[in-house]
Order: C-alpha cells, then structure tokens, then sequence
C-alpha cells in the first residue's frame, strides 16, 4: 500500500462490475444460442480480465511512481515468498477438502469421494483445466494489484479481508445464467447448493488475503494459492452436500487464524501511517 497515494475503492469495484457483469450477461445470453457455439467465450475472458485491466489502468494512469513500482515488484520478486509459508500453500485447502468428505461420511457421504476424479465438475469451449489457470492469474493480478488495497487503505486487514470476500462472492453472480457452468449447473441442481458457492467464498477471501499479506503481498503467492484452491476443488470426487460442510470447515479454519493472528487482523497501524 502506497500512503503518498489516495486510493478509490468505491471506483475500482463499480467500475469493475459494471464491466464484468455487462460482459458476462450478454455472453450467459449467447451462450444459449445454438447457432454461435463458443462465441460467448469471446465476451466471458474479457469479463474475466476485467480486474487486472481496470487495476493496471488506474495504477499507470495515476502519476504515481511509488504506486507502479510496487505493483510491478509485487509481480516479479519471488524473494517476497516466504519458504516457511510454502506447506501453507500446498496443505490447507487439500486438508480442508479431506476433512469435510471425512465429516460428511456419518451423515451418508460415500467413500467414493475420496477417488480422484475422472472428469471437471463442468464443462464448456475452453478446456476447464486451462480456465481454472486463467480465473487465478487474471483474478488475482487485479485483486491485489489495486483492489486489496484500496480497501485495506480504509479498514483493518480483517474488515477489509471480509469486505473484500463479499464483493469477490458478488462479482460471480452473472455465472449462474451462462449456460454448462459450474454456477449454472448447481443452481439448476439445488439452489441452496448455489447459495452455498457464493457463501463460502468468502472465507476464502480472507484466507487468500491473510496468504498473500504473509508473503510480502506477492501476486504469484495469491496466484498460485488461488490455482491450489481451484483445484483442490476437482482434483476428488466430492458432492455438492460435501462442499456445505466444506464452507463450515472453511470459516472454522479462517476464524482459527484470525484468533492466532489478531494483532494483523486488527491493527490499525497501516491507517494511522496513512494518516500521517
């Protein structure tokens, strides 16, 4: 966080939705339309870049030097990566997924869930390994190149960590129309499978934040945390029931680290330096 330089939190995300979710809206649209199968990837990719485009605008747009060079550091210097950090990286979300299919299995969960998936729990034109690679670069090359820290120039790690979540859940919405996504397809299985999804993104939106803030605020931290979060979702054969209980587990683990780590969560030093 630059403290020679306002920040503009309420422009960044309106503008970011706005962009978003027009995109993705007419690409839910012509996605149902038979006759332009896979045109409607054209619209959702820019959709999906439209945080680090909107970032990298403000930020080259700003006069700042202090703002560019710390966003083009946070990008390139592997050094801010902490090694003791890495077992976090690899660990809690693999373990998170393991503990809620063991959790599951008293209340009629199948041990088959513990098998490696033969297939994606969706499909679409764009081969869905490749999709998952690019929701966390182009996400969170936005996400903490400007957005993260807009908010944390205003709150605390933990207010902000939480406001953060809720819009990051909200910015998904217009997936639920886009036809074979993975949000169109639970919808259209269980709403509350649905409602689910949205909910427990945004514990993990506080659990990426506190790893990207643990690593120096690095974005291929966030990068690579964020591609270990898609894929741990995959990589087992868990049902949607499964992944309620995940989102209990999730807000267990996030609210366990926030307890261990209150003086990061809620200090306020960061806004007192801005201050002066």
């Amino acid at each position: 966080m630059i403290f020679n330089y306002k920040y503009k939190p309420f422009f960044y995300f309106s503008i970011t939705f706005l962009v978003t979710y027009t995109l993705w809206l007419a690409g839910a649209y012509v996605s149902f339309q038979d006759d332009k199968s896979g045109l409607y990837m054209l619209l959702m990719l820019p959709g999906l870049m439209a945080p680090f485009l909107i970032s990298l605008v403000i930020i080259y747009t700003s006069k700042n030097s202090g703002l560019k060079k710390d966003f083009v550091n946070r990008l390139i210097n592997l050094r801010l990566i902490k090694p003791k950090v890495l077992p976090l990286f690899f660990l809690i979300m693999p373990l998170t997924v393991l503990a809620s299919i063991f959790l599951s299995l008293p209340f009629g969960g199948s041990v088959s869930q513990f098998q490696l998936a033969e297939e994606f729990s969706f499909s679409g034109f764009v081969p869905v390994l490749f999709l998952l690679v690019l929701a966390a670069v182009f996400e969170e090359l936005g996400w903490r190149g400007y957005a993260f820290d807009s908010l944390q120039s205003r709150y605390t790690y933990l207010k902000a960590s939480v406001i953060f979540g809720i819009l990051w859940s909200l910015w998904h919405f217009p997936l639920i129309f886009v036809n074979n996504s993975y949000q169109y397809v639970i919808f259209h299985e269980n709403i509350w499978y649905g409602v689910n999804f949205f909910v427990g993104i945004i514990p993990m939106g506080v659990l990426i934040s506190w790893i990207c803030i643990k690593n120096g605020k690095s974005i291929p931290a966030a990068i690579l945390f964020h591609f270990i979060v898609n894929i741990s979702q995959e990589a087992l054969t868990i049902s949607q029931t499964t992944k309620c209980i995940e989102t209990v587990v999730l807000i267990a683990v996030v609210a366990v680290i926030i307890a261990s780590d209150k003086k990061l969560f809620f200090s306020k030093e960061h806004l007192t330096t801005e201050a002066n």
